[in-house]
């Protein structure tokens, strides 16, 4: 089968390697209808992050149709539509019962890798997998699209919003405008955000965002959008910021947007060497964040509200790529031509 192998920094290649079998009595074999790339494949596509040369690509997130089981496989059955999210809760363990099952305490190997393929073997798919009512041919290609994204980005922009506790009538700034940033405006929305501050620069994200949800573009960075999110609250800075990119400059930024007492959602995964935590002592601010509680989004709010047409963050995906194309996949968000690129494996 064909699978994506990261070759080197700025290389990703498709090369044929064995197909998953089933080695655990909890592991179930997929076929992938759907696949992409996250802003976090980009890290080591950049040179930002150290990998190993010719390694499994980070690719974690699909939509794909059920083809085996393992023999304590319950819950889902060969020919089931379903969502295959990045975590892979137990739904039993304490983190998972609270609605943090990406911190799974049962499963060591919480996390997918290696998605950007035909197949993938899922492990612990008893309780994470989410299925999806009927058949991939029963959706439009748009449907399909805002499906792919509750395997990560719409749940991880709605777990910001969640541990950010974004409450009716809120005011909430989003740092970034990729997809999870994009997301996480549709999650403050849904939440009942009266206004939403959406830090963007790039006109086709604004365009999104303000679609989405955002009642405010601020174009700003550094101390001019504080200063400038400041002037827009009286002063008094947000309710609650979503910080949904994970470098040095968002988290610094994101740590003055809010008034005293306000929550940090961070689900930006993090590439900052340290934090300076004394401006948040100062200032009250409550940091939160993680890994996205996946399943229990989905099964919860997202699946229902993305099937009954109430969001529809399928948008996001901006270009399409054949599996074979997949490093054309890649350098089109690098260059910020995609805001996501969705992979069709067939």
């Amino acid at each position: 089968m064909k699978s994506t192998i990261f070759v080197e920094a700025g290389k990703v290649e498709v090369k044929d390697i064995e197909m998953p079998t089933i080695k655990e009595s909890d592991d179930v074999i997929i076929k992938i209808v759907r696949t992409c790339v996250c802003g976090s494949d980009l890290w080591a596509y950049r040179g930002l992050d150290k990998v190993p040369a010719n390694s499994e690509n980070s690719g974690h997130e699909a939509i794909g149709i059920v083809t085996a089981v393992g023999s304590d496989i319950t819950t889902v059955i060969p020919g089931d539509f379903v969502i295959a999210p990045f975590t892979h809760g137990c739904g039993r363990c304490d983190a998972c019962l609270a609605g943090f099952d990406g911190d799974c305490q049962n499963h060591s190997d919480n996390f997918s890798n290696g998605v950007q393929a035909e197949y993938i073997k899922f492990q612990h798919g008893e309780w994470a997998l989410v299925k999806i009512p009927g058949h991939p041919e029963d959706y439009s290609e748009e449907m399909l699209k805002s499906l792919l994204t509750l395997a990560d980005v719409m749940a991880t922009g709605y777990h910001a919003a969640r541990v950010a506790n974004v409450q009716r009538g809120d005011s909430v700034a989003v740092v970034g405008d990729g997809a999870v940033g994009l997301c996480g405006v549709i999650a403050a929305k849904m939440r009942g955000a009266k206004r939403i501050f959406a830090l963007s620069r790039h006109e086709d994200r604004q365009k999104l965002a303000l679609e989405f949800g955002a009642t405010d573009i601020i174009a700003e960075r550094g101390d001019d959008a504080v200063a400038k999110i400041k002037e827009l609250t009286n002063n008094d800075g947000v309710d609650a910021v979503l910080e949904c990119v994970g470098s040095e400059q968002s988290n610094a930024e994101a740590m003055q947007f809010g008034r005293p007492g306000a929550i940090v959602g961070r689900v930006g995964l993090p590439h900052e060497p340290k934090m300076d935590m004394t401006q948040s002592f100062y200032s009250n601010t409550i940091i939160a964040g993680g890994p996205a509680s996946v399943t229990t989004y989905d099964k919860q709010v997202l699946l229902k509200a993305v099937l009954d047409g109430d969001i529809h963050p399928g948008k996001v995906f901006t270009q399409s790529f054949s599996l074979d194309d997949i490093n054309n996949a890649y350098q089109a968000m690098t260059d910020r031509k995609a805001i996501k690129a969705m992979i069709i494996p067939e």
